[in-house]
């Protein structure tokens, strides 16, 4: 798992260690690891906007992100290219799944609209490994999607930056990326590549 150098409650995990969504086996050794609780706040995820609030594990429906004003209690989401995105406050901590339609749709914004609501304001955002401009090859539709920064893969192939594009609507947000790509990296599960049904969860907690 990489830990964040700026949010001390915040793992992003390897395809390796499991979907501790679903998989209680994988869920019980991650929060070992870590010296969480086992009993985690997890939403199915649809790449819409909805932003669920956690205050007790279980599964709180389709959403694409979660947040919590709880201490020590566990939330999560899972990707397989698209961003995990954590968002830390002083009193809340949530997590938005974005990849390009969530990005275009506005979970960034929702996400820290929900912190907000809570009477909290995100004084930290993180990026997580996602699939990177290396790879990501798109046609203009999603470039003119997300607001532009086109880039180029090895290839010479037009493609995206997904991160940028995040930066730009965390805006006044202090933001750490964790510049891994999980289309070129083997350790993570790439949706892209393998069309696998794998995915790496990310989990964050308030400590």
């Amino acid at each position: 798992m990489i830990r964040s150098g700026s949010v001390p409650g915040l793992a992003f995990g390897h395809e390796r260690d499991g979907d501790g969504r679903s998989d209680h086996t994988a869920r019980a050794s991650i929060a070992a690891a870590l010296g969480i609780a086992d009993a985690w706040a997890t939403v199915r995820q649809v790449h819409g906007t909805t932003i669920a609030v956690a205050r007790a594990p279980g599964d709180h429906g389709e959403a694409d992100g979660i947040v919590t004003d709880i201490d020590g209690l566990p939330i999560t989401v899972a990707t397989a290219d698209c961003m995990p995105i954590a968002l830390a406050g002083t009193s809340t901590i949530g997590l938005v799944h974005a990849g390009w339609r969530g990005l275009a749709a506005g979970v960034i914004e929702a996400g820290v609209a929900t912190m907000r609501s809570l009477g909290d304001d995100p004084r930290q955002a993180v990026i997580g490994p996602h699939i990177g401009s290396c790879c990501y090859e798109v046609g203009d539709e999603v470039i003119e999607a997300v607001g532009g920064f086109r880039s180029a893969t090895r290839q010479g192939t037009t493609s995206v930056d997904l991160a940028a594009s995040a930066r730009e609507r965390l805006s006044g947000i202090p933001t750490e990326t964790i510049d891994v790509c999980t289309m070129d990296d083997p350790a993570y599960a790439s949706f892209r590549e393998t069309a696998t049904s794998h995915r790496q969860v990310t989990v964050a907690w308030l400590t």
